[in-house]
């Protein structure tokens, strides 16, 4: 029995694959930089070791699986092709495992990590079912009938992947340091649905998804009357948003999810979609009320008289429906911004965008640029950011207590990099606060 050695075990989807081949029975080790991440508390739980990068961590019998983030000359990789071991790419072996199952893949610019485990939670809610969320969520079962997955659209790699359905939720310009233009990024998702087997559910409100062209039936969603799966007549409640869904003009049944906004209705409408042309019952599907949503997508905690919200938002669309959910949520409430761009490229490219959607927010806090393990510099910095959001203040790490300047307000700390660090920094400050007011 061989031993799968995940080399970059800390990240997202390297983590979530390894929940999954540990799941399935098999024996799992890791590899990875000292500092901590989110995705390893779970890692640990399951006692999956992780060592530090070091050649000898490479023995002849393992299979080895490489993050795409590290390149052939890393130590532990040029370990491995030398002496021969079975290598795959993140990507790769996803692509191989999954086709042992009916494979749902959920892709698209915005939406797929929360779209993945919001199916992820229907279909498990009634069936064993394996899965993979870009949060670092994975889990395997021996008698899966389903294999939901997250495929991310970067570097074209969903092209390693036939699955049986896609999810498509939207087509957008992101990746800029890898991507030219939008139509490079349609060119990628019209190969992606070239490879698709059974079926694809696409938002049809989504003006480049209604151009892709396929091979197998396209099932359209959103709000339009144009799409068979329909969303009407909206109620946003206290604990939530409710709304009818319509498959092609005729009613179908009532659903409601613990969020807000219309992003989180699509995504909403997607699942729904897809369970529907699966066969299952409404009520069935109606689980999607309890879901709890995924690590890092507007993941809220109270302190004292503020909310502060930890979310993965990092292109101006993502922050723009963040900061429209938090007002929907809590419309009484100032919005206070704490924003940490995420690569100098994207940064670059969607300065004025980024300053357009942080605006919406009553006040705005920046970080440093969080730079990508791709390109760890560049000649922009976050001044060049702040100078086009009037009233913006740059944020350090060292003084987070300025934040405690916003009582009953709601506090969104935005990024993709390590932007947990100021959330931290800042609840620290919170307890230090309030350990001075109990002892005054």
């Amino acid at each position: 029995m061989t031993t799968y050695h995940f080399i970059g075990i800390k990240g997202t989807g390297m983590s979530a694959l390894a929940h999954i081949l540990y799941d399935s029975g098999e024996k799992v080790q890791g590899s990875d930089v000292e500092k901590r991440f989110f995705t390893q508390e779970a890692l640990e739980e399951k006692s999956i070791p992780i060592l530090p990068f070091l050649e000898d961590n490479i023995k002849d019998d393992y299979t080895i699986i490489a993050g795409n983030a590290f390149s052939e000359d890393h130590i532990e990789i040029k370990a491995a092709r030398e002496k021969g071991n079975k290598f795959y790419r993140y990507h790769e072996f996803l692509g191989e495992w999954l086709k042992q199952y009916t494979s749902i893949a959920v892709t698209g610019a915005h939406g797929k990590t929360s779209t993945t485990g919001l199916l992820a939670h229907v279909l498990n809610e009634t069936y064993p079912v394996s899965y993979l969320i870009g949060d670092g969520t994975g889990k395997g079962h021996v008698d899966s009938k389903y294999f939901v997955f997250e495929a991310c659209e970067y570097r074209r790699h969903f092209l390693q992947y036939e699955p049986n359905y896609a999810i498509m939720t939207n087509i957008d310009f992101d990746h800029p340091d890898y991507f030219t233009s939008i139509d490079d990024v349609f060119d990628a998702f019209q190969s992606m649905a070239d490879r698709v087997k059974k079926g694809i559910i696409a938002c049809g409100d989504d003006e480049k998804l209604q151009q892709i062209q396929a091979k197998v039936p396209v099932m359209y969603y959103g709000f339009a009357n144009t799409n068979d799966f329909q969303a009407q007549n909206v109620i946003e409640t206290e604990s939530g948003t409710q709304f009818d869904v319509f498959v092609r003009n005729t009613f179908y049944d009532t659903f409601t999810i613990p969020f807000y906004g219309d992003h989180n209705i699509l995504n909403a409408l997607s699942v729904i979609a897809i369970c529907h042309y699966e066969g299952m019952q409404a009520e069935d599907i109606k689980k999607i009320s309890t879901f709890q949503g995924v690590k890092r997508r507007f993941t809220e905690k109270k302190a004292g008289t503020q909310v502060l919200i930890d979310d993965y938002a990092h292109h101006p669309k993502e922050i723009e429906a963040t900061i429209n959910s938090a007002r929907k949520k809590y419309p009484g409430k100032s919005i206070v911004a704490i924003f940490q761009p995420h690569t100098f490229t994207r940064t670059k490219t969607f300065l004025q965008e980024f300053a357009d959607s942080l605006d919406m927010a009553d006040h705005v806090y920046l970080c440093d640029i969080f730079g990508s393990a791709r390109e760890e510099s560049g000649k922009l910095t976050i001044h060049d950011l702040e100078k086009l959001i009037n009233g913006s203040t740059i944020l350090d790490l060292t003084h987070t207590e300025r934040l405690l300047s916003y009582p009953d307000s709601v506090l969104i700390f935005m990024g993709a990099g390590d932007i947990q660090k100021f959330q931290q920094a800042y609840e620290e400050q919170l307890s230090m606060y309030d350990n001075k007011l109990k002892n005054a």
